[in-house]
């Protein structure tokens, strides 16, 4: 799920053409008519099933007349995308956005990122990509992409713009490394032509069949793992909130046989709430209220229910910056009822609930595109909100660039500690080989 920060400064950002490295093709009469009709499915899901009807006394008509206004005279299919993207996020609600038409193409920049305390920094370079062999490491800082400065503030529009509304065939990174020098470098993307228009038709149509292994291959890459330190501790990565209940049942069976438990939330991005209450009900003999869904036309309570054979050992809970919604209701949980140490870095605060609204135009060749909608606002049971403020960890423990370099886990072996089992930083940095999608 998506974080969206302040609206004003995500508006100028997300309309500017300052990402734009060479110009797009023109666009047609096709695309400009089928950006008009994304707009007014879109905008009509939203005024349908956002959880206030009010819009926060945003005027949100005259937000869709205008990117209406500027469709109508933009020249990129692309910017248009943006004009629409930019009037969902003037509601400034991390649960509310734009899932446009998948590109022509996909673009690997050959590395990863992310915010660490107040800063950004390459957390892992894919070997033999162009970053690599331009000299990008893990460890280093990243002052700035094409110009713009990555603050925690701003970096989930960065993730937007370049992954999702914009991608780049090139960046140009200014970066720090561990010593301190700066240097700048160009790194060219991997890029891979795909289809915007997807023939469904099942009559051994490939397009139908390669959508179904890219599911396949995701799920493979946000499978739980485990790692374990005899039955003292077992350290349960939890990537995403996307598993069957037999997963879940498997993941608590694993537990009760190890004294501690460690829940590694870092980059999960949350998920289902059934799911997740399904993991906190397992940890507690009793019902567990969760936080109160504030919807459209009601106020209802969010519980998890509890079992009868709890995993009743110690627990610690890693967070990071990429930690969001669903991760984090599960961390707060943990520390409102006393169950658990939250250990690492304060969370994304990116906690509403929502559902994916998926729309097509077509019927055998099919674009695909859509919106995420808020339908509840979630206000925990000490009556705060976490959007846009997220989990204080108990204790703030943060990889420094030395560590990113070597590939140690200093967050994961602090929360070894604090359970009593020994686990060095190089010992816990290997416990999760990284994976890589394939190209």
């Amino acid at each position: 799920m998506t974080r969206i920060g302040a609206f004003g400064a995500l508006v100028a950002l997300l309309t500017t053409l300052a990402w734009t490295q060479q110009a797009p093709p023109p666009m047609s009469s096709l695309e400009r008519a089928r950006a008009l009709d994304i707009l007014q499915v879109v905008s009509g899901d939203v005024r349908k099933y956002y959880y206030d009807p009010k819009f926060h006394g945003v005027d949100f008509d005259a937000k869709i007349a205008e990117a209406k206004r500027l469709i109508e005279t933009e020249t990129s299919f692309n910017m248009s995308m943006s004009h629409i993207a930019a009037a969902l996020a003037s509601l400034n609600d991390s649960h509310t956005f734009l899932v446009p038409p998948q590109h022509a193409y996909h673009l690997d920049y050959g590395f990863r990122y992310e915010i660490v305390g107040d800063r950004c920094f390459v957390t892992r370079v894919r070997p033999k990509s162009d970053a690599d062999q331009k000299g990008v490491k893990p460890g280093d800082e990243i002052v700035a992409i094409d110009g713009h400065i990555i603050s925690r503030a701003d970096y989930w529009k960065a993730q937007y713009i370049l992954s999702i509304l914009r991608p780049q065939p090139a960046l140009r990174l200014v970066l720090q490394d561990p010593t301190g020098a700066q240097r700048q470098i160009d790194v060219n993307s991997n890029i891979h032509e795909t289809k915007r228009l997807v023939n469904l038709t099942f009559n051994g149509n490939s397009d139908f069949w390669d959508l179904l292994r890219e599911r396949e291959t995701e799920r493979q890459l946000m499978r739980a793992r485990y790692y374990e330190v005899g039955d003292q501790l077992l350290v349960l990565k939890v990537p995403e909130f996307y598993f069957s209940s037999w997963d879940l049942d498997g993941m608590i069976g694993k537990a009760r046989k190890h004294q501690n438990l460690i829940v590694d939330l870092r980059s999960n991005p949350g998920g289902s709430v059934e799911l997740l209450k399904g993991l906190i009900g397992a940890m507690f003999d009793r019902n567990i209220k969760v936080a109160d869904r504030l919807g459209r036309k009601e106020t209802r309570p969010e519980v998890a229910k509890g079992t009868h054979h709890p995993f009743d050992g110690k627990i610690a809970v890693l967070v990071d910056s990429n930690s969001a919604s669903a991760a984090e209701l599960f961390a707060r949980v943990m520390q409102i009822e006393k169950r658990g140490v939250v250990i690492g870095d304060r969370t994304s605060g990116s906690v509403m609930e929502s559902k994916h609204f998926q729309e097509k135009q077509g019927t055998d060749t099919v674009v695909f595109f859509g919106a995420s909608i808020t339908e509840w606002d979630l206000i925990m049971t000490d009556g705060k909100s976490l959007e846009h403020v997220g989990v204080i960890p108990d204790e703030v423990v943060l990889p420094t660039p030395q560590d990113l370099a070597s590939d140690r886990d200093p967050v994961l072996a602090r929360a070894a500690e604090i359970l009593g089992v020994k686990l060095t930083p190089e010992e816990a940095g290997k416990a999760f080989p990284y994976e890589w999608p394939s190209e």
